[in-house]
């Protein structure tokens, strides 16, 4: 793949023209006036149709799993099992289509994205891929449809990128054969108004040490008891996605609520590495809206900022500085076909490969915005113009689902490995 598709191109227009008209005229109460974005992306999600498509393919999925079970719960081949299935070409779209709306809205809005990813892209993904049918059908429609708003809860006051050796949040196993939940998240987005919580801790296991205790995932409703979700905390950017803390102590559950049903089946730490890479993929999308808009700002600015007697884009410097945004652009695009491609030949990225896409273009994404504030000069520096607004949001790309830092072992470990 080396450009988008007629189709891709009209429907990314489209999707373009509503965020112009619905989001930009909103864009100071979301950035400043502490407005959650979830009726401005449900809004979204009908208009075109998000939640109808979702609904139906989440039911068109449900109908084969439940096609597919014996009378004893085992899986038995099935006539929907043997329907011919999606060619190359449809699911290359059908990745292409997840990418488009994050592109769109990352040009003006990344903390959208950030909210809307984690809502569907990880909490929804973690119970559809990890979840027992009846996990799916109590909580996962609703979410994929946006019915209902989820976060994904790993990161604690003490655990950062060391998510799992330094994490204390416990479950430990009652009497009837529930669970006790114990603990403190923090930096959990959609996390103030969470409706499903997908939770992650640790089993107490008295003779095992604690950094080699299970990893178990428990999901979560408002208003449990023992549960406390924080008002939004204060940050640098991204501030229309909601980030907050979430507290747990004494939290009682039933297995009913262990992703996969029982303690070897929610996937533990691999569970939540798939969940990384995913996310780290639909970063790329994020910095290539952010890239794609600070070097359409930074071009009108250098043709109609006049320093010296002539435009600055006639200075070499600044002409320096646009030619690396293009060639940041065209780089990261670049990935987001091959990721595509990858889709299309029912390929998912490797963990390296989706650490090294992230890497990349978080750290574009940041310098490009810098960029675009130094060309802006002190008017950059002014929250009148989006590039400051574009350049605080950019940061925030190399910080979640794992630092740069983060993203260099993983790539040097696959590395080493071979």
């Amino acid at each position: 793949m080396i450009e988008w598709n007629d189709q891709q191109k009209m429907i990314r227009e489209t999707v373009r023209k509503f965020v112009e008209a619905e989001i930009v005229p909103q864009l100071e109460e979301l950035e400043h006036g502490d407005r959650p974005p979830y009726d401005v992306l449900r809004k979204m999600f009908k208009t075109f149709g998000m939640d109808e498509l979702g609904g139906s393919r989440f039911d068109r999925q449900i109908a084969r799993e439940e096609a597919g079970l014996t009378s004893k719960g085992e899986p038995q081949a099935s006539k929907a099992e043997k329907k011919q299935p999606p060619s190359a070409s449809d699911r290359a779209d059908a990745a292409a289509m997840q990418l488009i709306p994050l592109i769109e809205l990352s040009r003006f809005c990344p903390g959208m994205v950030t909210a809307l990813g984690v809502s569907m892209g990880l909490t929804a993904a973690s119970i559809m891929s990890k979840g027992t049918l009846e996990q799916k059908k109590r909580w996962a429609r609703e979410l994929l449809t946006l019915e209902k708003i989820g976060s994904w809860a790993i990161t604690e006051p003490g655990s950062g990128s060391d998510a799992f050796g330094s994490m204390m949040s416990t479950a430990r196993r009652t009497e009837d054969g529930g669970y006790l939940l114990n603990g403190n998240k923090t930096f959990i987005t959609n996390g103030p108004y969470a409706d499903t919580i997908v939770f992650i801790c640790k089993l107490e296991e008295a003779d095992v040490d604690p950094a080699d205790r299970k990893v178990l995932t428990f999901v979560l409703d408002r208003g449990m008891e023992g549960l406390t979700q924080s008002r939004p905390l204060r940050k640098m950017g991204c501030h229309s996605s909601p980030t907050g803390e979430l507290f747990l102590q004494d939290v009682k559950v039933d297995v009913d609520r262990l992703l996969g049903g029982s303690e070897t089946g929610s996937g533990g730490r691999q569970g939540a590495k798939d969940t990384f890479s995913m996310e780290r993929s639909g970063v790329a999308a994020m910095a290539y809206g952010i890239v794609d808009r600070c070097l359409e700002l930074s071009v009108a600015y250098a043709k109609e900022r006049v320093q010296f007697g002539k435009p600055i884009g006639e200075f070499q410097l600044i002409q320096d500085k646009l030619a690396r945004m293009v060639v940041a652009r065209m780089n990261i695009e670049n990935m987001l076909f091959r990721f595509i491609e990858s889709a299309g030949a029912g390929r998912g990225l490797s963990f390296a490969e989706a650490s090294a896409m992230k890497l990349y273009s978080a750290r574009a994404a940041t310098e490009v915005a810098l960029e675009a504030v130094q060309i802006h000069g002190g008017n950059g520096y002014m929250s009148e113009y989006q590039v400051e607004q574009l350049a605080r949001d950019a940061k925030v790309l190399q910080i979640y689902a794992g630092t740069d830092e983060i993203q260099i072992s993983a790539i040097a470990r696959d590395l080493l490995a071979t």
